[in-house]
């Protein structure tokens, strides 16, 4: 019997720089990313990829064509592929200025064309361009309705962007980004927008803070009483989160949280993302991850081509260890042995 070989493991470049930088510990460079994640390997299987944080000083948004093909290049002589790509959006809120909305669409035409030029050179096989709202719950909160048809139109216009270059968008659930700050808003906006190529990208470590309503308390989950003992309604929680979240759901991080949140450097507080070892961690990671890539009835949805795990604002002493890649790719595998398929390449 073959062993499971989709959906693809990637590992996300991005954390080399988000929570980095003047207020915090110097960016990891992008080539350290690379070796770091290519030279993982758990019995003799290693990371099928990486997915792109298109900003600087990984990566210049307004790379030339043949720039764009030299880092293609340079991923494949790790024996990497690409997946999906984070759009350098948050100068231009979605739910700003005309000005500040047009140029968050024009950062998303600009990443919808590194995506393209990269499947051109077939180094991407999968992925989306991923968003969020650039704005924060409190701003959001000034005017809910009307901040929330500002973000649908400025996603619509993007979405329309995107269509033209075959591409999906998907909208990171976060609880630090203002129309996506719980799971019932981030289901309003995506209504709101009706478009058939944005959807939803699920991270663990946000969507868990989910559960607890932590910056919208109506749509809390979990009991306001609830203790992290109580499994079986965790698991309840986690069903119903799902249930919801599922049918939108186009691009999948695999992560792990303590039940806190945590910011570093410019980046607000949002889920604190943990290691795969943390005992600390509230998640069963290779069993939970089920919920979003099987439907209500234990089916696997092979909704996505490629994974990605996503671990953000770790030291760089944590980062830079061998070790934390094997980890994290060992919970990688095991969540493909349980949730993933086989198909003949």
């Amino acid at each position: 019997m073959n062993a499971n070989n989709f959906p693809k493991l990637h590992n996300a470049t991005w954390p080399g720089l988000v929570g980095k930088g003047p207020d915090s510990e110097p960016p990891i460079p992008f080539d350290t990313m690379l070796e770091l994640t290519a030279a993982a390997e758990v019995d003799g299987v290693k990371f099928d990829g990486v997915d792109l944080g298109l900003m600087d000083p990984h990566f210049n948004i307004d790379s030339s064509d043949d720039d764009i093909k030299r880092l293609a290049d340079k991923i494949a002589g790790y024996g990497l592929k690409v997946g999906s790509l984070v759009a350098p959006i948050w100068g231009g809120p979605a739910m700003g200025s005309a000005a500040e909305r047009a140029q968050f669409v024009e950062m998303v035409r600009k990443a919808c064309h590194v995506g393209q030029v990269l499947r051109e050179v077939g180094i991407r096989p999968s992925g989306v361009v991923r968003i969020d709202s650039a704005s924060s719950p409190q701003q959001w909160d000034a005017d809910p309705a009307g901040n929330t048809a500002l973000i649908a139109q400025t996603f619509r216009e993007a979405c329309d962007v995107a269509a033209d270059f075959g591409e999906r968008l998907a909208a990171e659930g976060e609880i630090c980004w203002g129309g996506l700050q719980s799971w019932r808003t981030a289901i309003d906006t995506m209504h709101a927008v009706n478009r058939p190529n944005l959807g939803f990208q699920a991270d663990m470590s946000h969507t868990l803070l989910y559960t607890l309503g932590y910056n919208r308390e109506q749509d809390r989950i979990l009991p306001a009483d609830f203790e992290w003992g109580d499994r079986a309604a965790l698991t309840e929680a986690l069903k119903t989160l799902t249930a919801a979240l599922r049918p939108w759901t186009i691009d999948f991080h695999v992560a792990q949280n303590d039940g806190t949140v945590f910011g570093s450097g410019s980046h607000d507080k949002t889920g604190r993302h943990c290691l795969a070892t943390d005992p600390n961690g509230k998640l069963d990671v290779p069993n939970d991850a089920g919920f979003w890539l099987r439907d209500e009835s234990g089916q696997l949805t092979k909704a996505f081509r490629h994974i990605c795990w996503d671990g953000c604002m770790f030291s760089n002493e944590v980062m830079t260890k061998p070790q934390t890649w094997n980890d994290i790719l060992a919970t990688m595998i095991e969540v493909r042995r349980r949730h993933g398929w086989y198909e003949a390449e």
